[in-house]
């Protein structure tokens, strides 16, 4: 594993970019100062330059040098690192004039945190420069949770990919941004929801949900409405009812549980059948498995994944986002 480690930093310095493990999804990662290399990103990616990037940083210290945290707001930032980094809460910030255009799509704030992975830590520490890393795959498909998936997202199109075994969280990063309020408790506008949930971050303030307006350039990185979504057309069902399927047409089933007396699991004879939370119905682990869940659904020949919904309590709003943006295309 040292000589990888050494391999990723040495093509990172030389502006390369390279696939490394975060605790959320594996990141396709390029020295975040310099424009030429994050414009790598964006094309083996086929991300368009209007979506920003997330930069993450080696240590709290280093916070200073992408982003300028306001005074009314610095008490509270302090609280939030201090409880959920190094981990996956992304925080949206004013950037520092160091941080290149690309990286932030133009915007004058900047999306940051900082890795708790082992492996991503070490090589940002070793480069000396934060990272600018969205998720290993090709752009609105599935995030990519091993090394394999980012192979076969992004295999000839990246130099390196540091296999490091599955990723702990399985979901991308919660993203906020703050407002201060005078004499009250200060409001997260959370953007992207993700391990770090709601509930989590009501202990430290108020929690509302933004709608990014339809037609208008994203302010936070995934926000697009169609988003993580597998190539084969994937359906939400809202109720058992509403499962109309089609003669002759495959469908495979995204259960929650997998259970045979499940409402869902009961309406057809499912060509292929997936489960998040084998058994137990357990939203840490359908976390965890979502989106290697889904892949495995995307590669069985199917002609349409359907999908039943999981309680939008803890990490659930997190799984129901994503799966929302998967079958957002597929809606007329």
């Amino acid at each position: 594993m040292q000589d990888a480690l050494r391999e990723a930093c040495a093509l990172l310095q030389q502006g390369e970019i390279v696939a490394l493990p975060t605790e959320t999804v594996y990141g396709l990662a390029a020295d975040a100062f310099n424009p030429t290399a994050v414009a790598k990103v964006f094309a083996a990616k086929d991300r368009p330059a209007f979506d920003p990037l997330i930069v993450h940083i080696a240590s709290r210290g280093d916070l200073k040098t992408v982003a300028v945290v306001p005074d009314d707001i610095a008490e509270t930032v302090t609280k939030l690192i201090s409880t959920f980094w190094p981990g996956p809460l992304t925080l949206i910030l004013p950037r520092h004039p160091d941080v290149p255009d690309l990286v932030t799509s133009g915007l004058p704030t900047v999306a940051v945190r900082q890795s708790a992975h082992p492996v991503f830590r070490a090589i940002n520490k070793a480069l000396g420069h934060p990272l600018a890393a969205p998720s290993a795959n090709r752009f609105g498909s599935i995030s990519p949770t091993s090394a394999a998936a980012v192979i076969k997202e992004l295999g000839g199109r990246i130099p390196l990919v540091i296999d490091a075994g599955a990723c702990r969280e399985g979901l991308e990063s919660t993203i906020i941004a703050i407002e201060p309020r005078e004499g009250k408790k200060p409001l997260f506008r959370l953007h992207r929801a993700g391990p770090i949930t709601k509930e989590q971050l009501q202990h430290f303030g108020k929690v509302e949900t933004v709608r990014e307006p339809v037609g208008q350039s994203p302010r936070a990185p995934g926000q697009l409405a169609s988003h993580y979504a597998p190539r084969t057309p994937l359906f939400l069902l809202e109720s058992p009812a509403d499962f109309q399927p089609e003669p002759g047409k495959r469908y495979g089933l995204l259960s929650y549980t997998g259970a045979d007396d499940g409402p869902y699991v009961a309406l057809h004879d499912w060509e292929c059948l997936e489960a998040l939370s084998p058994g137990s119905g357990k939203l840490a682990e359908a976390a965890i498995r979502l989106f290697f869940v889904m892949r495995r659904l995307d590669e069985a020949g199917l002609d349409a994944i359907i999908a039943e919904p999981v309680s939008e309590t803890g990490l659930g709003v997190a799984i129901m986002d994503r799966l929302r943006r998967a079958a957002v295309a597929n809606k007329t």
